[in-house]
């Protein structure tokens, strides 16, 4: 059984979202905050699997709550917010968000999510990435010296940068394997050699690596 906590400060939104997911097998809401640091509390005392978030809210912002809740590891959580702004995006992503949504998705994506998040993996919505590779492809080329690139970069091999950058355009294992007209097996391969070699936790951190090393654009 996986166990929800909502985290909204509408509570109509919290109730569409109750119905949703209760009538999905396997799947339980734990119980329900109207601002971050009721999130947070609920979060610590109720431990749930994970916590769908949203980020514009009282009292606490999903973003401080989300970076709270994942240093005490009292869940994962999930970011689904009308907002899709890109400092949005990143900063939840930052805060250790394993996923980020948002609220117009498809209630059969949301639970697809939940379950994928739960299970230990990550999900990013594609219309978000590509956001975030359009907004780094439309940076100027500095003319200062840039900094060095982050650790782990020069361990990487050709193909598995290609990998890198797929995985930062939003693309499934299956999709990156007829990218690159190899197997899944292959691909998944590839993604536990960059998890391990960068020290990620999950795709979302690679996603972010892939920014901050440039290789998202490429």
């Amino acid at each position: 059984m996986i166990r929800v906590l909502l985290a909204d400060d509408q509570p109509l939104v919290r109730t569409g979202f109750r119905m949703i997911l209760e009538a999905e097998p396997g799947i339980e809401v734990a119980g329900e905050a109207g601002d971050g640091a009721d999130a947070v509390r609920q979060a610590g005392q109720l431990r749930p699997d994970l916590v769908v978030m949203d980020i514009r809210m009282p009292v606490q912002d999903g973003i401080a709550a989300t970076a709270q809740i994942t240093a005490a590891g009292s869940a994962r959580v999930l970011v689904l917010t009308t907002f899709h702004l890109d400092e949005y995006v990143v900063a939840a992503l930052r805060a250790g968000a394993s996923g980020f949504l948002l609220k117009d998705v498809h209630a059969g994506k949301l639970v697809e999510a939940i379950r994928v998040i739960a299970s230990g993996d990550a999900i990013v919505d594609p219309v978000v990435t590509r956001r975030l590779l359009d907004q780094f492809a439309r940076m100027p080329s500095p003319s200062q010296p840039q900094s060095p690139p982050p650790a782990g970069l020069d361990d990487l091999t050709e193909r598995e940068r290609d990998v890198l950058a797929l995985v930062a355009r939003g693309l499934s294992n299956a999709e990156i394997a007829r990218e690159l007209v190899v197997t899944e097996t292959t691909v998944k391969t590839h993604v536990h050699h960059l998890l391990t070699k960068l020290a990620a936790r999950d795709r979302v951190q690679l996603v972010i690596f892939a920014y901050e090393s440039g290789l998202a654009g490429t």
